[in-house]
């Protein structure tokens, strides 16, 4: 072979290659024992009737109450979710987060015929409860393990004995720990993987002399997203600690306002007939970054100068995102998101002659999950509102600072 034979071949091999890459199905995440496959529903405590939530309900009424209302329960038939996972060729791994238990999936993993566990083998599922795969994380997803109901108080006694929990936490890791360390992978956290914000974050903290994350226990998901409050687990029992299953983040824009503290100010800037307005946005309210999840989810920013008709003479808009490149790599192009503790700014400067036809300035933010461009992109038809406000202060400009 001569060298230019060498190099047309070794053109057309990479050709060939970034095409697959172009085209193959996406996967984002590292396929690990620890969601591979379903929970095992097979064997079942003697007193449990049912693994819907309505059988748990019978007794923990107030406790499927919480999770109704939650998109814990909406897992399964989110319509953004749906949306995305058919665009994204309806890969079974998303179900084993989406619909946990094995009887939530029409079909069931009997193994896999590649390494990496992308490429499942199936064979119909005769016990598939539809019905229950509507429920998405229902509550035996968390609490069924090898044939035994867990919690964090363990209960030899009770009607179905409970096996103890080492630390709450520990439920959470089933979906939110993903991982995205492969060889085609180069972003720093794969889209599910909360946990290693956090850790990330804690790292970093840590070379001030601050507390890292050692175990489960410090890392703060119920302590946040379940609030403790003093009631009994059934009715009429004896009241004790308990944790609200409502699980609020980005759907809720209460939740969503308790994550980060802004301000809003005007100064004179000393020796000039300038004056500036610097906006400051902190995540003072989270352990891992704002906002988190799916990449779509983000932040704006916006600085609106108006005059007397409402109308913008100037502005200044800021996305706080994270973008990532996913073919042919997967490759973290920038992240504008708020780390835990580290301030952010923005201003506006203008002088007295910029300004004198404006009457106010206005700072707002706004949370998104979803963008638009995505949105358009998967043809998701969303009948509620995809974005909300969180934030907005406006300074009206008073003539005798000018």
């Amino acid at each position: 072979m001569t060298r230019k034979h060498f190099f047309i071949a070794l053109f057309v091999i990479l050709l060939v290659f970034f095409g697959w890459r172009f085209v193959r199905p996406l996967n984002i995440f590292v396929v690990t024992d620890n969601f591979d496959r379903p929970v095992d529903t097979t064997a079942l405590p003697a007193s449990i009737s049912g693994l819907r939530a309505s059988d748990c309900g019978a007794c923990h009424k107030v406790f499927q109450q919480e999770w109704q209302t939650t998109m814990h329960s909406k897992a399964w038939t989110d319509p953004y979710f749906i949306a995305d996972w058919r665009f994204d060729g309806s890969q079974q791994i998303c179900r084993n987060c989406h619909t946990p238990l094995d009887v939530q999936q029409p079909d069931t993993v009997v193994g896999f015929r590649d390494r990496n566990k992308q490429d499942p083998i199936l064979v119909n599922n005769a016990k598939f409860d539809q019905e229950l795969q509507h429920e998405g994380v229902t509550c035996a997803a968390c609490h069924l393990r090898d044939g035994m109901i867990e919690g964090v108080i363990g209960d030899t006694s009770a009607p179905h004995p409970v096996k103890k929990l080492e630390n709450a936490n520990q439920v959470c890791l089933r979906c939110h720990v993903v991982d995205g360390d492969r060889w085609d992978t180069f972003f720093r956290f794969p889209p599910c993987g909360t946990v290693a914000e956090i850790q990330s974050a804690s790292d970093a903290a840590n070379k001030s002399g601050e507390m890292t994350i050692k175990n489960i226990a410090s890392l703060g998901c119920v302590e946040c997203h379940m609030p403790a409050i003093e009631r009994p687990l059934v009715e009429g029992a004896v009241t004790r600690n308990t944790r609200q299953h409502l699980w609020r983040g980005g759907h809720d824009p209460e939740m969503v306002k308790k994550a980060f503290t802004a301000e809003f100010k005007e100064e004179q800037l000393a020796g000039t007939e300038k004056r500036q307005f610097t906006f400051e946005i902190t995540n003072t309210g989270t352990r891992h970054y704002l906002p988190t999840g799916t990449p779509d989810r983000h932040l704006t920013v916006s600085l609106r100068l108006l005059d007397a008709k409402g109308m913008i003479v100037d502005e200044q808009r800021h996305k706080l995102k994270r973008t990532v490149m996913w073919r042919p790599f997967i490759v973290d192009l920038w992240d504008t998101r708020l780390p835990p503790g580290e301030p952010r700014q923005y201003a506006m400067e203008y002088s007295t002659e910029q300004i004198s036809s404006a009457v106010a300035i206005e700072a707002k933010v706004r949370y998104h999950l979803v963008d638009e461009s995505r949105a358009r992109r998967i043809n998701y038809q969303y009948g509620e509102p995809i974005d909300y406000e969180v934030f907005s202060k406006r300074i009206e400009i008073n003539d005798s600072l000018q």
